[in-house]
């Protein structure tokens, strides 16, 4: 049966046939039907019309709760605010577990996730009826997308408590996107409780970013390593925003520091290969063409040859690319083959 991807599920009668072909035997087919019906599988999203549909629908509702609320709705009063976010949470995990149950994971967990959406909306309904903020009152429930303050801190633990929660019962991976979204905002708001009175240094706002992303990829990275489906993607996201954000934001003083901001995008590079994950290349070739940009626009300014210079590397990266293409495959398994068996093992399953 296709998948429309250009692979093939494998079926009952495919592995009979290949028993009678004398390719495998009896008991190993048996085996390997065993284990692939005992395995626990994430659902995997394909670009097609229902998909799309399916996505772009629960991101209607995310948004509709969050982002897209007006002043009008925040007049309501937190005691409304809050029993609202109580009634979709409960009907949206109400309508996700009937769909989960027959098989329609998909949008039954599109739905669940938008379910932990509404946590924050209920924390903040419940801090403003009662008073309970942690430092100034933040404003306005739309402002906790718009404005990083100290305050919106028990509405970011409250969405990935649900979240964790939420990922106890339903095994999806689109469930750890509110996760990492509420942690890359953490990586903002989370300034002021670290430094206290010294809160509104940007310095220190990029630092606490900084640091938090790369213990966020460091999270990521073990998931990646441990658990099976693609749990970890949106993990390396977001902790790549915070980690880069930080790192591009942090004002370089010397030539030294800018080249080995571009030496550490390089690594990202690296890194993108290694683990295979692509979100890497795109960040590591971001800070690599703004220290290209830098260099430009200040170090060589007054050069003739430097636009040229440029030119060339651009054609010769392009070549590099040309060139792994052709031999991804070989390159691939001549990594695998000479990698230590330590190095291995730090390798996602899907990179091994």
């Amino acid at each position: 049966m296709s998948t429309g991807s250009g692979t093939r599920a494998l079926r009952r009668d495919d592995l009979e046939r290949a028993v009678a072909a004398g390719v495998l035997g009896a008991v190993e087919a048996e085996a390997l039907w065993q284990f692939l019906g005992s395995e626990p599988r994430s659902p995997r999203p394909r670009f097609d019309l229902v998909h799309v549909l399916w996505y772009a629908g629960a991101l209607i509702v995310i948004g509709a709760m969050g982002l897209f609320t007006t002043l009008a709705f925040a007049k309501l009063g937190g005691g409304v605010l809050a029993l609202i976010a109580v009634v979709y949470a409960v009907l949206l995990t109400a309508a996700g577990r009937h769909l989960w149950q027959r098989e329609l994971r998909i949008p039954g967990g599109l739905l669940i996730a938008a379910a932990v959406t509404v946590a924050p909306l209920f924390t903040y309904g419940v801090q403003d009826a009662l008073g309970w903020w942690t430092h100034a009152e933040p404003g306005n429930y739309r402002d906790f997308y718009v404005w990083i303050k100290a305050s919106w801190l028990p509405m970011e633990l409250a969405t990935i408590a649900a979240g964790v929660v939420a990922l106890r019962f339903w095994r999806f991976p689109f469930l750890i996107a509110p996760i990492a979204f509420a942690l890359w905002f953490m990586s903002m708001d989370l300034t002021p409780w670290v430094f206290g009175e010294a809160w509104d240094s940007w310095d220190q706002r990029r630092i606490v970013s900084l640091w938090f992303g790369l213990a966020m990829l460091v999270v990521a990275w073990v998931v990646d390593v441990r658990a099976k489906g693609d749990f970890a993607f949106w993990l390396h996201l977001f902790g790549l925003l915070a980690f880069w954000g930080g790192l591009t934001l942090l004002d370089s003083q010397n030539e030294l520091g800018k080249a080995l901001y571009c030496l550490i995008n390089l690594v990202l590079l690296l890194l993108a290969l290694f683990l295979q994950r692509r979100a890497y290349a795109v960040f590591g070739a971001l800070g690599i063409a703004a220290y290209l940009g830098h260099l430009a626009g200040e170090v060589f300014q007054e050069s003739l040859l430097y636009p040229f210079a440029l030119s060339l590397i651009g054609v010769l990266i392009i070549a590099a690319g040309l060139w792994l293409h052709r031999r991804q495959a070989a390159l691939a398994r001549l990594l695998a083959e000479r990698l230590p068996p330590a190095l291995k093992a730090l390798r996602p399953a899907h990179a091994r």
